[in-house]
């Protein structure tokens, strides 16, 4: 049972490349930028816990607030399931795919046969457009390929898996409602919401603080470490790799801002992108730097990428200032 007209959106980060499919099979196309910047999807996070192998720097807000962000933004129904029962999630996902609905789905990438990187990180998302007695048919990145397929059994698993990020056996769809959006109007809320959540961060390790706070922790980090070259060549790999679009979500940050420009022409917005298009730069810098380190174990590296960090704490600070106060 395949959904019929189906068309996958072709993506680079998960969450924006499963909820672009399941709005482009209900008309609504917008590019992945965009998607990312009408979800408010701008944030950053330094997490340490004893329980993980080393920090983890994430540079989006939490999982899950992305996809609601962009249906509230749309005037769009979401509509989330979960449960613990194994046979109930699989039902819950049967019945929407035999309605001709695709479904996006929240799990731990592990125990998708086709990643050859095999990490356990259960935030991660693919919608699901098909299935037969022995194989899903879905939608991942376009690292992956797009189009893929995994065995029913290892779906199961990876919905199942507990840990950081987990949910239980989280599936969603999206449908229209009878309200209309008016697209500039949603960028400018978005923007102006993005910042204001941005510059107000409730605890020291997220927001500008947290990229602050980070240009000191890896230092402890580094003289801590068990793994310098796993640690740091891994934390490279996600922060331009791991879908986030390169540069930790900057790219994206970036890109939306210079098309917000183009639709609205707000001077504010023009300036905060050429900020981040110098941002993005840095950020990138930072991980060559955290690479560079992973190979050689000096330290000479985390103490440039101390500084660099510092400056991109300053720099991301005024630019959302910037896009606070965005006017006409």
């Amino acid at each position: 049972m395949k959904i019929k007209n189906f068309k996958h959106f072709k993506g680079q980060h998960c969450e924006t490349t499963t909820t672009g499919s399941l709005l482009k099979h209900i008309g609504v196309e917008l590019s992945e930028p965009m998607l990312f910047g009408i979800g408010q999807g701008l944030g950053y996070i330094f997490w340490n816990m004893k329980i993980m192998d080393f920090p983890f720097i994430g540079g989006r807000i939490k999982p899950d607030l992305l996809t609601k962000n962009i249906c509230e933004n749309l005037n769009l129904n979401l509509e989330v399931k979960e449960t613990s029962s194994i046979k109930k999630a699989w039902q819950n996902v049967k019945e929407k795919i035999d309605d001709n609905i695709p479904v996006g789905l929240k799990l731990d990438s592990y125990y998708l046969e086709y990643f050859t990187s095999k990490i356990h990180f259960a935030g991660h998302y693919i919608a699901i457009y098909g299935y037969d007695d022995e194989f899903a048919y879905v939608v991942d990145t376009k690292q992956q390929g797009g189009l893929m397929k995994t065995s029913l059994k290892n779906l199961e698993l990876a919905r199942n898996e507990k840990g950081p990020m987990s949910s239980r056996n989280l599936s969603f769809t999206i449908s229209k409602t009878e309200k209309d959006y008016d697209l500039q109007e949603v960028i400018k809320n978005a923007i102006i919401n993005n910042a204001k959540d941005y510059l107000n961060p409730p605890i020291k390790n997220i927001g500008y603080k947290g990229i602050l706070k980070t240009s000191t922790e890896i230092k402890k980090w580094f003289n801590n470490s068990k793994n310098i070259e796993r640690d740091f060549k891994t934390t490279a790999m996600l922060m331009e790799k791991g879908g986030t679009g390169g540069a930790i979500f900057r790219n994206f940050y970036r890109d939306f801002l210079k098309e917000s420009y183009e639709r609205l022409k707000i001077e504010n917005i023009n300036k905060a992108y050429q900020e981040f298009s110098k941002i993005a730069e840095m950020w990138t810098e930072v991980s060559s730097l955290f690479e560079k380190t992973g190979e050689t174990k000096e330290i000479k590296y985390i103490n440039e990428a101390s500084e660099i960090l510092e400056k991109l704490s300053e720099k991301e600070k005024r630019a959302m200032e910037l896009l606070i106060n965005i006017k006409d």
